[in-house]
């Protein structure tokens, strides 16, 4: 697949850099940003680090078959042309975004503080039924990460779908500025990265940044199952988008699109019945948890939005796979373990634990520290363990210091036959695990990324329980 045709003299100025060496006419078939990737007909993107400087890499690109580099100071003479700019990093979103006027496709922009990485993964599977789509790699969702993205879009993509994370107030305007999102979907406003954006009300302003970009005739689909995000669409309380639609998904009545009759079809899947506009549609989602159902009801929305078929809604859902670390349901002999460690704030563990209630048998949670809280981190853990001692699951595993106060709130509730323990260090509860866990538990693991809980999970599978 080819990139839509984009010459360095046109990259120099839509950029704003000056072409050094020639070339002007040469076309860019690929963007890369890292050098041990392949840099075939590559405009290499030189960016400084802290601990490794792109522009040390110039020579070694161009001999690998780059054609220009885009850097921030004059190269000693360099083997091919290159693109000298105050900012590779500013420089790079500009190309971005001109790169995206290119495309009239759908762009689904996804953001929220739970669930942007299932909903795009989930999203990108339904809408696969009847377009070829191009999505975020990984978690390429930042400043950085969403450039590139764009820049990786080629010529027979036909929708596209972009996770867009951020940390402070004004990345989302600047994100979405290089998006602009035919469809804007926020997933949840929740208790994340609060050493910046203080509480919710912080999170909300920053991530509703996202209506900015928004096309003229445009969808802002928000959940309407937040108390936040409702009356958002309800009140219209972004005047500003005249011309934007805003509708709500969820589970509650009111929401335009709507899930009912949720049932665990076992630990790897749900059953429930969607609404969408005036048709009614059963649907078997291949996932374990509430979040999935949120994350499969705004794909279909979006999907029904496009004209698809029930058959082809049905059928993107159908071979959705969710992502390592992210309520990946894995199973020993003697354990079934719901790896859900990759990140971790209050309102996700809140959905983890909910699910991991729903469940049969015995249910342990090891839940870690919970990071960028913010001053109210002590009282944030404390709460969920209050949540844990009010949701039924049998026992309580808390590791890591702050967890502690997670602790602490479990006892505090001391709901009957609770079985609660902690530990500061993860090597001491590692050592511990086989005395606390039996054959047949229902085991949930998540914490902050810091925590590195895949290290529990890897010790959980070798199944010496």
């Amino acid at each position: 697949m080819t990139m839509k045709p984009v010459t360095l003299q046109r990259a120099a100025e839509v950029m704003g850099g000056k072409l050094i060496g020639g070339g002007g006419d040469t076309l860019i078939r690929q963007v890369v940003m890292d050098s041990r990737f392949d840099v075939t007909g590559a405009l290499f993107v030189a960016i400084p680090g802290t601990r490794v400087d792109g522009h040390d890499f110039v020579q070694d690109v161009f001999r690998r078959g780059a054609v220009c580099c885009l850097v921030e100071r004059e190269i000693d003479a360099p083997d091919g042309p290159c693109i000298l700019v105050n900012s590779t990093q500013m420089a790079i979103k500009a190309l971005a975004a001109y790169y995206r006027s290119l495309f009239d496709i759908p762009v689904i922009g996804i953001t929220g503080s739970v669930g942007k990485t299932s909903t795009k993964e989930m999203m990108a599977a339904v809408l696969s039924a009847k377009f070829r789509v191009h999505k975020t790699a990984g978690n390429l969702n930042n400043e950085l990460g969403v450039p590139m993205t764009l820049l990786a879009l080629r010529e027979e993509h036909e929708a596209a779908v972009i996770e867009m994370g951020i940390s402070d107030f004004g990345e989302m305007t600047r994100l979405t500025e290089m998006v602009r999102p035919t469809v804007a979907i926020i997933t949840i406003i929740g208790y994340a990265h609060l050493d910046n954006l203080s509480n919710r009300a912080g999170v909300y302003k920053a991530k509703t940044e996202i209506l900015h970009g928004l096309q003229e005739n445009g969808l802002a689909l928000f959940n309407g199952d937040d108390d936040m995000l409702r009356p958002c669409v309800i009140t219209d309380i972004a005047p500003e988008q005249t011309t934007a639609k805003k509708l709500l998904y969820g589970l509650a009545p009111g929401n335009d699109y709507r899930a009912t009759d949720i049932v665990p079809a076992g630990e790897s899947g749900t059953a429930c019945i969607f609404h969408l506009g005036g048709r009614a549609m059963d649907v078997t989602i291949p996932a374990f948890g509430l979040p999935f159902v949120y994350a499969a009801l705004a794909s279909a929305a979006v999907g029904d939005r496009l004209d698809m078929t029930e058959a082809q809604i049905k059928q993107g859902i159908a071979v959705f796979h969710t992502v390592e670390g992210r309520a990946n349901v894995l199973r020993t002999d003697s354990l079934t373990i719901i790896d859900d460690c990759y990140n971790a704030n209050p309102s996700s563990v809140r959905a983890s634990l909910t699910s991991l209630a729903s469940l049969a048998g015995r249910r342990v949670a090891i839940l870690g520290d919970m990071g960028e809280l913010g001053p109210d981190a002590e009282t944030l853990h404390r709460e969920i363990g209050e949540t844990v001692g009010q949701s039924g699951i049998d026992c309580l595993i808390a590791v890591g210091p702050l967890s502690r106060h997670t602790y602490e709130g479990a006892v505090s509730v001391n709901p009957h036959g609770l079985i609660v323990w902690h530990f500061d260090e993860k090597a001491e509860a590692l050592t511990t695990l086989p005395s606390l866990l039996y054959a047949g538990d229902q085991v949930l693991v998540k914490a902050s990324r810091f925590m590195r809980f895949e290290e529990i999970v890897a010790e959980l599978k070798t199944g010496i329980f």
